[in-house]
């Protein structure tokens, strides 16, 4: 009898959980279609009554927009008339001339033309005022109405006229749009005679067969050792990072798993593929603004031991989203699950589930982030994007520096500079001399490039404190001097920050004559990632020492 009343028992307290279960559900529902009924009602009263015109559409969005905002920056509503360009970030494709344009003084410019593409052949440069784009006038025109010019369906003709410096007459270039595919390895090469180096700047549709395409010519070339650089990167789709993995490590792998709400998003990723290379050292590049996919490439190769990881912690972007049709032709991408590494961590740096009551949200706390373990044994943790096995510290930029960058003073030298030099050589080995230096420093004279500095900051809010606590009387002197000492020694910075000044103007320069190429190889002698991802290429045993846990 025992038996069967502790059956009726749990007989009773099933059918209690889930009568209350099926409660809560009915009540959710109800909420939903209350406040289904409540939104749609004031967006009818609002446009029926608001003392000024409304666009329905436009107030739609908005609503939309706030409401999704208060998820994560990833979940977004698409409307039909941005399709096309959410495709585009998608795919990488879109028919135009394959150039990134955008302001400089005001102006519309060629920013960066493809290799390969219309813009390049055509003859376009870098520095060159868009005026008109088939007789439209373009000088009134921002960057993005000047950009809805130039595309169009393939195999369409358009003349683009533009000023370039050095010309006194408006240059017209006739030009045909083509299929642009924007190439996830926007560079390959060696860095020196053993060491090749892949660039990956998405992971759009194909990433993976650009990948496998540049490592295997870079062998055929003799790269014995590989930097698979990863910093910048945003990520992209899954898909591809599992791809890209799987040419490293072997078939059959875990590499990455997604869970969700819903079961069916609850995924494992296994690589299907035989290897192209198990062995072959390699370094991965990373940064602060790596994220998604390129930390699930980065944490697969970290939890298999498979490569050392150099640079600074990434994002921590572990949310994937899943895109979603709606009426009349528009969509959301809305995240619905978090990926996991192999060693099962998840590393999602912000907890958009918790927020402040001001609506803030912040980073989960490293007293709550969980150790896995490597294949080797190594410690990682989660909740805090990838961590390097060789952090390099990142320099502080100059104030100075960010003046002449966000003054496009060096964008406007390099292109003067291209305008009398025929050519410069190899990008790798381009260097400017001291007198070249001085050149660019007479050139400044008379321009503006007026900029504050911390410390001035610093000695301005000390002023205007010392004023509103009755000290500035007493301090006047002290603080006038301080004033001086840091005005004077500011007439130095182009001395004092030459070396930080000259790496960036030679890159801007080489872009004129090597496009993208021209920027990452001048960069290789002064770029300090690189420059520590060959050290312990270099050191076999430190490489071997890292991957081991020893």
């Amino acid at each position: 009898m025992k038996i069967k009343r502790w059956g009726v028992v749990a007989v009773v307290c099933i059918g209690l959980i889930a009568s209350l279960s099926a409660f809560k559900q009915t009540d959710k529902y109800f909420e939903i279609a209350k406040n289904m009924e409540i939104f749609s009602s004031v967006y009818k009263e609002v446009n029926l009554l608001y003392v000024d015109e409304i666009n329905p559409s436009q107030i739609m969005t908005t609503g939309i927009d706030a409401m999704l905002e208060s998820l994560d920056p990833y979940t977004n509503y698409i409307p039909e008339d941005k399709i096309e360009d959410f495709r585009t970030q998608l795919t990488g494709q879109y028919g135009g001339i394959g150039a990134v344009i955008g302001e400089r003084h005001d102006k519309i410019m060629i920013l960066m033309p493809y290799e390969g593409f219309p813009a390049q052949k055509s003859g376009l440069q870098i520095g060159d005022e868009i005026l008109s784009v088939d007789g439209i006038v373009t000088t009134a025109k921002n960057s993005n109405d000047v950009s809805k010019l130039l595309r169009g369906q393939v195999d369409t003709p358009l003349k683009i006229k533009v000023k370039r410096y050095g010309h006194a007459d408006p240059l017209e270039f006739s030009l045909t749009r083509q299929k642009i595919k924007i190439s996830n390895v926007p560079y390959y090469g060696m860095v020196n005679s053993n060491t090749g180096y892949i660039k990956l700047t998405e992971f759009t549709q194909a990433a993976s067969v650009e990948v496998k395409n540049a490592l295997t010519e870079l062998k055929t070339k003799g790269a014995t050792q590989i930097i698979f650089d990863l910093r910048g990167n945003p990520g992209g789709l899954i898909t591809e990072a599992v791809n890209i993995s799987n040419i490293f490590i072997p078939k059959d792998k875990l590499v990455v798993s997604t869970k969700g709400k819903a079961a069916e998003w609850n995924t494992k990723y296994i690589t299907e593929l035989m290897p192209d290379d198990l062995s072959i050292p390699m370094v991965i590049l990373i940064s602060g603004r790596s994220a998604s996919a390129s930390e699930i490439v980065s944490g697969v190769i970290q939890d298999y031991d498979r490569g050392v990881i150099v640079g600074q912690r990434s994002y921590g972007k572990g949310l994937v989203q899943s895109i979603r049709d709606l009426p009349y032709k528009s969509q959301i991408k809305i995240t619905i699950a978090k990926y996991y590494t192999p060693s099962g961590r998840c590393i999602q740096a912000i907890d958009y589930a918790h927020r402040g009551a001001d609506g803030t949200v912040a980073k989960f706390a490293d007293s709550l982030k969980v150790a896995f373990k490597t294949t080797n044994g190594r410690t990682v943790y989660d909740g805090g994007g990838v961590t390097p096995d060789i952090t390099v510290a990142q320099d502080s930029i100059s104030s100075i520096l960010i003046s002449l960058v966000s003054k496009s003073l060096l964008f406007d030298y390099a292109t003067e500079y291209r305008a009398k030099h025929p050519s410069i050589g190899d990008a790798k080995t381009f260097k400017l001399t001291d007198a070249e230096y001085q050149d660019f420093v007479n050139w400044l004279k008379g321009k503006d490039y007026t900029y504050i500095t911390k410390v001035e900051k610093s000695l301005d809010e000390m002023t205007k404190q010392s004023k509103q606590e009755k000290y500035y009387d007493a301090m006047k002197s002290q603080l006038d001097q301080l004033k001086n000492v840091i005005t004077q020694d500011k007439e130095n910075d182009l001395i004092k920050f030459k070396a930080q000044i000259v790496e960036y103007l030679e890159e801007e320069i080489a872009s004129r004559y090597y496009l993208q190429k021209g920027i990452i190889e001048s960069s290789f002698d002064s770029d300090k990632e690189i420059q520590a991802a060959l050290d312990v290429l270099n050191d076999k045993a430190k490489y071997k020492s890292i991957l081991s846990g020893k």
